[in-house]
């Protein structure tokens, strides 16, 4: 079976998928495990952006990312195990599926990612998978001078 010959969209294509979302924030305190971050909340917007079959999804957000200062981008799925980055904040997009995580570790909060979701989580924020798709694909950046 041959793959789908995905395009990557050019910036009139992103403007075109943008899609004006209220973000919501949540706000974690220091579990013992997990720091969270004391002064910058977790951001959650739904579906920014339209997710069409004419392009890559992942390559989406990876052009979405870059020229809004993240970069070091990768695609992969989000750990099933709480994990967080002390020193860097970081962005996940996703492309593909679905999963429910949890933030800010054992005290935080469970939500349910689905495809065009964006999640923008402070340094010290904890994060895991606790259950997703076969199918899900997460791309996440992060802001310059990456220090993890």
């Amino acid at each position: 079976m041959q793959e789908k010959a995905w395009a990557r969209p050019s910036a009139r294509d992103l403007d075109a998928a943008l899609r004006p979302r209220k973000a919501s924030s949540f706000r974690f305190k220091d579990d013992g495990v997990i720091p969270n971050n004391p002064k910058l909340p977790l951001v959650l917007y739904r579906s920014p952006v339209r997710l069409s079959g004419k392009f890559d999804p992942a390559a989406i957000f990876e052009e979405l990312f870059e020229p809004n200062g993240w970069g070091d981008s990768w695609r992969n799925g989000i750990y099933d195990y709480a994990h967080y980055h002390s020193r860097i904040h970081e962005v996940l997009g996703v492309a593909r599926g679905h999963a429910r995580v949890r933030f800010g570790g054992a005290k935080g909060r469970a939500l349910n990612l689905k495809p065009a979701d964006v999640v923008i989580l402070p340094a010290g924020t904890g994060h895991e998978r606790l259950s997703g798709s076969k199918d899900l694909l997460v791309i996440g950046a992060y802001p310059p001078l990456r220090h993890v």
